[in-house]
């Protein structure tokens, strides 16, 4: 059976028990600060457990793009050594949000898997909740009464908190959980060992596929357990695993999920992957086929994880989730790169092959596979380029190195800052005959970590509810401030911002941060005392505002009062956004896609799909387009809930990665129509004017504009006034400005010819003088003086002097700024036959500085700061040639 006919199969199973079939939610995760990634197929629907919100069903049922590699959920290190761990992964699921619970849940996952699929009985364990005394949670008699009407009692595990006790993180929702894992053995394997013996413990082909989770629980600050006030169903099946059991294969990499990349990576590098069917030995052969198996799945489980992500819009970078996704593509690129032999990017072109694959089900990956390859490309070419840099710096730290064992502080320094991954360097230094201090490296990870997590702690407490069952309103739309009642409060402390008291109204004009757009800040005014809210964010459906200390009287009535200043500013950057959306796609065409965006009161950041830098031309194009739209005065519409298809239907611009609604609101401006929850002008008069301040290239494929509007662009022009009066002045006021300070500019090139050409003379006429200074010792050319020069013509000197003659060893030093420098030039014959190093001479004369240096054995230079320790510097040169 086929992976998509599997998948339908699901759907359609789950449709015919009353589910609602939805699709997957975004990888990336934009409204949840507790995750960056979707790691679960329950993190979508967080708010209905938490009961924040409705459903639009009570019976739900999808496949979800998942992607563990952060946090508590981290399969990274074991995907490539194992057949059945993965980055991205898609989990099948079926949820009940306070309807049907244990029976129904565990009938129909057994009714799917052994009538359905027809898995046979005899490949199935199932386990449940032993139960736990000290919490108080009794064992699990109702799933067990209903499993063994299903399957004999000895197939049935009583598993521990560990295993059967399924928590969201460590607050929040949870309940015990009734496990079902296959055995995929061969019968041989099944009558030497039982499969019951291996359920949990790691083994390749006996390996839970379905989880149900019996959400009745919620976890406390304190730890203790509370009852929901409802019972909650929440499922989810490995697909992968589900299709290696379905396709009579042991690893997951062999069935069709798989094949079709690893097909395209043997094309690609001539390499053969073999399936789990084949038995490796501990031959030699075996072993490099084994590194060649390991790198084959790193690469094309890390592509699905990485091409994903950026379809739904996260971009690598070096911060958040974009930093994530860098460093699975790296994990790639490394693999490839030292057990492949892939010396060029290669990755980019697995994303064909996926989006053929995938396409059908989820389509944003067929609509964005160029971005996402050209993205992928620069990617791979860009850290190809720091592996190169990365293998010259570590024969530099060896070639420094006074023993055979490099210090892992030295090795970190190379992962932390150039990203050189510490098992190639590992390798390496053991092919050349050294050993890495991996205590030491370990040890400075460990304290890299500490900081990060002292840096990133938070501890959150629970929820003090002041008024139960209140569903808050946004009312922020049509009001700046309005009466108001606290509902609920909560403390949170972190080592980023200290104390925060997040507190929930009954009804709020304060916007939380979204869509690009930053959270209203403002104040609650009661009769006694004002409390400034300093952020507005949503989490699980509910608006938090933030405060530095909460109200005296939490049960007084207040005022909401948004910073208006600040909001109005924003909401003309907002406006403004759309049309230069609306304007770049007239321009640079129908291509240009939101990637990002970011709107507060100061300015207004674009990025967008386009494979070209934006000409001072096009630029110029679409500042008149908005100005235009601007003096057109154009009214704002606004359709606050209509059906996501018609607002489509009508031409209404939706953004990849984003997650709409059933009903959405739609802004309209002449033309330009989008799908947005933002705050807009009321008219586009009031945007005054718009102004692009800058435009470069963020990743292949997206670039970046940064623009400003309103009182921005009058300071800004004001700005640009004031210098060049201060030009004006400065070249005495001349009638014709540009002309003179052209004028200034061609005196100025003209006489730093003249200097570069006394410079060469100069540099001739001391190497001439110099040459008569030359010592012989032991049959070398020695000389070491000072010179009259800047660092760079001393520099250039040495080389020029050096090369002049055969056996040469140069160590010149000037002073520039006050600043000692030194440079050491060895005849490349030299530094062969006599063991010379111009590294080790300048590591050793800089002591006489106070500074240090470094080069290339035959040429090294470096800067000090005691100029008085330059003679000598220069005396004791001459050790090295006796």
């Amino acid at each position: 059976m086929k992976s998509k006919d599997i998948r339908k199969q699901f759907l359609q199973f789950f449709e015919s028990k009353g589910h609602l079939i939805v699709p997957s939610a975004p990888i990336v995760l934009k409204d949840d600060p507790t995750l960056m990634f979707n790691n679960s197929g329950m993190a979508q629907f967080k708010e209905y457990f938490l009961g924040n919100g409705t459903p639009k069903s009570k019976r739900i049922a999808d496949t979800q793009k998942c992607l563990r590699v952060s946090g508590k959920h981290n399969d990274l290190e074991d995907v490539g050594f194992d057949t059945y761990h993965h980055t991205m992964f898609e989990m099948l699921g079926n949820w009940s949000f306070g309807d049907y619970f244990k029976k129904e849940a565990i009938n129909w996952a057994w009714e799917l898997l052994t009538e359905v699929y027809k898995i046979p009985k005899e490949n199935l364990y199932v386990s449940v909740f032993e139960g736990n005394p000290e919490e108080n949670v009794p064992f699990d008699q109702e799933a067990w009464d209903i499993w063994k009407e299903l399957i004999d009692e000895d197939r049935i595990i009583l598993g521990n908190k560990k295993d059967n006790f399924w928590e969201m993180g460590d607050q929040g929702p949870c309940g015990p959980c009734s496990e079902i894992h296959v055995d995929i053995r061969s019968a041989e394997e099944k009558a030497l060992v039982s499969g019951k013996s291996l359920v949990n413990n790691d083994h390749p082909q006996v390996v839970e596929i379905w989880n149900n989770v019996f959400m009745e629980f919620n976890r406390k600050a304190d730890g203790s357990l509370e009852k929901l006030p409802a019972q909650h169903v929440d499922t989810g099946m490995g697909f992968e695993r589900l299709c290696m059991a379905l396709q009579n294969k042991t690893s997951n990499y062999d069935t069709d999920v798989f094949t079709p990349l690893i097909e395209k990576v043997e094309q690609i590098t001539g390499l053969k992957y073999t399936t789990n069917d084949v038995i490796l030995n501990d031959s030699e052969e075996s072993q490099e086929q084994n590194k060649t198996n390991i790198a084959i799945r790193v690469v094309v489980d890390h592509v699905r994880a990485v091409a994903f992500a950026i379809a739904d819009g996260q971009l690598p970078s070096n911060t958040g989730a974009g930093y994530v996704i860098r460093r699975i593509l790296r994990r790639a690129i490394r693999y490839g790169f030292t057990f492949l032999d892939t010396k060029e990017p290669f990755i980019n072109k697995l994303v064909e092959v996926l989006a053929n694959q995938m396409g059908e089900f989820f389509p944003e990956i067929k609509v964005q596979q160029q971005l996402v390859t050209n993205v992928i490309r620069e990617e791979e070419a860009s850290f190809l380029r720091t592996l190169d840099q990365g293998l010259q710096l570590l024969d530099k730290v060896i070639l420094e190195s006074n023993g055979k064992t490099i210090q892992g502080e030295k090795a970190f320094e190379l992962y932390d800052t150039f990203g050189f991954p510490i098992d190639l360097t590992a390798l390496i230094l053991r092919e050349k005959g050294f050993e890495l201090d991996e205590a030491g490296f370990n040890a400075s990870m460990q304290e890299q970590k500490n900081r990060s997590r002292a840096a990133s702690e938070v501890s959150t407490e629970d929820w003090s509810v002041l008024i139960p069952g209140n569903v808050e309103t946004f009312v922020g739309y049509d009001q700046t401030e309005n009466e108001v009642k606290i509902t609920r409060i909560r403390k949170v402390d972190s080592k980023k911002d200290g104390i925060l008291y997040q507190i929930v109204l009954d009804n709020t004009p304060f916007y939380p941060e979204g869509g690009g757009q930053v959270g209203d800040k403002g104040t609650l005014v009661s009769a006694n005392e004002t409390i400034e809210i300093i952020d507005t964010k949503k989490e699980n459906n509910l608006i938090l505002h933030f405060a530095k200390q909460l109200p005296e009287n939490v049960s007084a009535s207040f005022v909401a009062k948004v910073n208006t200043d600040l909001r109005t500013s924003t909401s003309k950057n907002h406006s403004a956004t759309h049309l230069m959306h609306q304007a770049l796609r007239s321009i640079l065409g129908t291509h240009v896609e939101q990637k990002g965006s970011l709107v507060n009161q100061d300015r207004l950041r674009f990025d967008f799909s386009h494979f070209a830098k934006v000409t001072d031309e096009e630029i110029k194009q679409v500042e008149d387009f908005v100005n235009a739209r601007i003096e057109e005065q154009l009214p704002l519409i606004e359709r606050r809930s209509i059906p996501i298809q018609q607002a489509l239907d009508e031409g209404a611009m939706a953004l990849f990665g984003e997650k709409y609604g059933d009903s959405v609101r739609a802004i309209k401006f002449g033309q330009s129509m989008e799908l947005c929850g933002g705050i807009h002008v009321k008219n586009t008069a009031e945007i005054w004017h718009f102004k692009i301040v800058s435009e470069g290239a963020v990743a292949a494929g997206i670039r970046r504009i940064e623009a400003i509007t309103g009182s921005a662009v009058k300071n800004f022009y004001t700005n640009q006034e004031n210098t060049l009066a201060e030009i004006t002045s400065t070249l005495k006021n001349p009638q014709d400005t540009i002309k003179a300070v052209v004028a200034l500019q061609e005196d100025n090139a003209k006489l730093k010819k003249q200097l570069e050409q006394l410079l060469k003379e100069k540099i001739d006429g001391l190497k001439n003088v110099l040459s008569a200074d030359f010592q012989e010792i032991n049959g070398i050319h020695f000389l070491a003086k000072q010179v009259d020069l800047s660092m760079s013509a001393t520099k250039d000197l040495a080389q020029a002097i050096g090369s002049s003659k055969p056996n040469s060893f140069v160590v010149l030093a000037s002073v520039e700024d006050n600043a000692p420098n030194i440079h050491c030039y060895i005849a490349k014959e030299m530094v062969v036959d006599k063991s010379l190093n111009a590294n080790a001479v300048i590591k050793e004369l800089g002591k006489y500085i106070e500074g240090n240096g470094g080069g290339q054995p035959f040429f090294a230079s470096g800067k000090g700061k005691n100029v008085a320790g330059i003679a000598e510097a220069l005396a004791k040169a001459v050790d090295f040639v006796k």
